[in-house]
């Protein structure tokens, strides 16, 4: 029956049930927002910055190299705020990068690691920890509290978020699902997970940078190619290959309505 001829007491019994509805959705929201204050008062994520920083200073590979050396954007081993203006175009590659997929350059190139190896176990398991999760947290962690400023004035950097625009907007699958149906529109949530607006400032610079992330529910850091790795796995897309073009542009894309927000990775999620 359609909302306009439902039978007046019944029309008002749902008329007022919307405050209380909303009313109930806020005080869920204060209890999911106290539960995060008090996750947050010792984040696990320092114990795989940890690891991570070992992993940065100790020789490995072939050529028996650490990391050290490894142009993040901001010159070789320059470390603080480099995270804070990825992705960003390298000459060196001559393609837009990501932390994750510099990092692998740099594990190739510095240590002679094979690229397939470099890019073996990039997600973490029970019993199977991921050095590219720990060294991700490192390297994130030595930007925390500065702004991010992401560039967007080369031509690839540019061409880089045209292709993210278009793959946000893009529906296909059996669900004909796209980034935006999720993450188009302000005040959506699923079940008690609010739905950040990734085009809207406010909302991508709260979310953008506190990635990667100790996730409680997964026992593990996790990194933004996992989190789109994982979108696309939900949207029932074709799989996300890691450090694609693909990927990496998205990440500029979301990085455009980002820039200007504070650094708080690792950050710490549910």
């Amino acid at each position: 029956m359609p909302f306009h001829r439902l039978p007046a007491a019944v029309l008002v019994g749902v008329l007022a049930a919307i405050p209380c509805i909303c009313v109930a959705q806020q005080d869920a929201q204060k209890e999911v927002e106290r539960y995060r204050q008090l996750l947050a008062e010792g984040n696990p994520a320092d114990l795989f910055e940890a690891r991570g920083e070992e992993l940065w200073k100790t020789p490995r590979g072939p050529k028996k190299a650490s990391l050290e050396q490894c142009d993040l954007g901001l010159g070789a081993g320059v470390l603080k705020g480099a995270f804070a203006q990825l992705p960003r175009y390298f000459a060196d590659t001559d393609r837009v990068q990501d932390l994750e997929s510099r990092l692998v350059t740099c594990r190739v190139s510095l240590q002679g690691i094979d690229p397939a190896e470099a890019v073996r176990n990039p997600f973490s398991a029970p019993g199977r920890p991921s050095d590219m999760e720990a060294l991700a947290s490192f390297v994130a962690g030595q930007s925390r509290g500065m702004k991010l400023a992401a560039p967007l004035r080369h031509p690839k950097e540019i061409e880089a978020f045209q292709t993210g625009e278009q793959l946000f907007y893009r529906r296909a699958g059996p669900h004909d699902f796209a980034c935006v149906s999720c993450h188009g529109e302000n005040g959506k949530r699923i079940r008690l997970q609010e739905l950040p607006k990734l085009t809207d400032p406010h909302d991508a610079q709260k979310i953008f940078t506190t990635w990667p992330a100790y996730r409680v529910s997964q026992g593990s850091v996790r990194t933004m190619q996992h989190r789109l790795y994982d979108c696309y796995w939900q949207m029932r897309h074709p799989q996300m290959d890691y450090i694609s073009e693909a990927s990496i542009a998205l990440e500029v894309f979301m990085a455009k309505y980002a820039n200007g927000g504070e650094i708080q990775a690792p950050g710490l999620k549910r």
